[in-house]
This record gives structure tokens, C-alpha cells and sequence, in this order.
């Protein structure tokens, strides 16, 4: 795969309606930020590492946290992300984009490496592992062809399209009855929709920090997962509504 250039963005900016700053905030003996950064860096079939923030007041710690990583910063628009995103692709002219959120800590590399090569195998558009949620929420891989990203771009019109990088191409799949794009689902095992550990809330952060702190911050999924449910006891966020923000997007589409 070193000929062909994948490039893995990950969104992050300081504002955020239920819990501000919370990629800056503390996280082990970094950040939280700075932890999915280490983790991302871990997949091997990327070459190229992007945080895609904004131009927003106090936004400067975002981008030492990714500076210090060796990780590359574009800034731009704030609720237009497909184009922030789109842009911060452009400065590499990949062939595949790899689309992670900064609010997941816990993302697995080897995830990210099998979702790459499934959508690489199958040469469609789009691969994922949402089209049906059976992965834990914060485990969320998407890939997809610049060329498709592209398209998406000069394209989507929705508030949900714009404001999500990915739906334009996702309902425009033929998994979705479209034809604008071939696309895959890259199948869970079991279904452990149920699983949380994103961050979107403070009592997800607690969750992370927990885990972090017991099974240490270089496992894989399955076992965060596999902890998770076996000691829920321990844990007060698991019963938050999954996409939340992609969901009031759709209502705004509406209106």
C-alpha cells in the first residue's frame, strides 16, 4: 500500500454545545487529543496525518497538541466541515481519505488499517463501519476516494451534508439505492451498539479515564469493550444517545 497515499483526517474543534473544550481537556498524562493522535499515528496503511480545526478563539491549543504530535493542522471554516475538510485533504491529493472524529480517545489503529484495506480490496467509493452501528460509538472508521470526497464538495447542499463531510456520499451509495458511489460495510462480529466510549459528555470523559487508567491506553477495542460490559457497574454513561449531533443536523435540514 506505501504507493498509494492515504491520508487520515480527524476533525477537532475547541467549541462544543455539551462539553467545551473537551479535546483539550486532561487525559492520562496527555490529552485527549493528544491520546487519539498517538493512536491514530498507530494505523499503517496511512501516510499522512491531518487535524482539520477552525479559525475559533483558544483553537492555539489544538494546534500544539497536533504540532507536538508531528501532526499536520489545517484551519478553516467552522460549520461548513465538508469544506474544512475537503480543503485540508487537497493539500495532498490523496487517493483515499480516512474520515475519525478527535471526541474518540479509544479509536483502534488496526481498526482503521482493516477498514482501509477492505475498501482498498473491494475499489469502491466509500467503506465504513456505520452503515449498520454495530461497532462501540467511538470506534466509527470511514473511508473513501478524494475523487468521492470531490464530488461530495461541489455537490452537497443539505445542512447534514455540509456539517458531516460524509452523508452526501453515503446516501448517494449503493447501499443507500444511489448511484453515484460503490460502496462496502466492514461488518462487526457482534453487535455491540450499545458500547460507548466517545466523549461527547463529561461523564464520557470519566468513562475513558477509567478504562485508561485500569487497562492502560494501548489496547485494542475488544477489550475496552469486552471491560466495559463486564463491569457496567462502573460506568454512568453508557445509556447516552448515540450521533446526537448528526441527528439535530438532519432536523435542520428540515427546516
Amino acid at each position: 500500500m506505501e504507493s498509494i497515499k492515504t491520508v487520515i483526517i480527524t476533525q477537532a474543534r475547541v467549541g462544543s454545545t455539551r462539553f467545551p473544550n473537551k479535546v483539550t481537556r486532561k487525559l492520562s498524562e496527555t490529552t485527549l487529543l493528544g491520546m487519539h493522535l498517538e493512536r491514530i499515528k498507530g494505523a499503517k496503511n496511512a501516510t499522512h496525518w491531518i487535524v482539520a480545526t477552525t479559525e475559533e478563539e483558544g483553537v492555539n491549543e489544538i494546534v500544539d497538541i497536533a504540532k507536538n504530535a508531528n501532526v499536520d493542522v489545517y484551519q478553516g471554516s467552522l460549520n461548513d466541515v465538508l469544506d474544512r475538510f475537503y480543503q485540508a485533504a487537497s493539500i495532498f491529493q490523496p487517493d483515499y481519505v480516512v474520515r475519525v472524529t478527535s471526541d474518540c480517545p479509544l479509536i483502534d489503529p488496526n481498526l482503521i488499517d482493516q477498514v482501509i484495506e477492505a475498501t482498498l480490496s473491494s475499489n469502491v467509493d466509500y467503506g465504513a463501519n456505520i452503515f449498520i452501528e454495530e461497532f462501540p460509538d467511538g470506534q466509527d472508521v470511514e473511508v473513501f476516494t478524494f475523487a468521492a470526497l470531490k464530488n461530495a464538495w461541489e455537490n452537497a447542499v443539505l445542512t447534514s451534508e455540509r456539517e458531516h463531510v460524509t452523508p452526501f456520499i453515503r446516501n448517494n451509495s449503493d447501499l443507500k439505492n444511489g448511484t453515484l458511489f460503490k460502496a462496502i460495510h466492514y461488518p462487526c462480529s457482534n453487535n455491540f451498539n450499545h458500547v460507548r466510549m466517545t466523549v461527547d459528555e463529561p461523564q464520557d470523559l470519566e468513562t475513558v479515564e477509567k478504562l485508561v487508567a485500569i487497562l492502560g491506553k494501548n489496547e485494542t477495542w475488544e477489550t475496552y469493550t469486552n471491560y466495559l460490559i463486564h463491569h457496567i457497574n462502573l460506568f454512568n454513561n453508557q445509556d447516552i444517545l448515540r450521533n446526537e449531533g448528526y441527528l439535530k443536523s438532519l432536523k435542520n435540514d428540515k427546516i
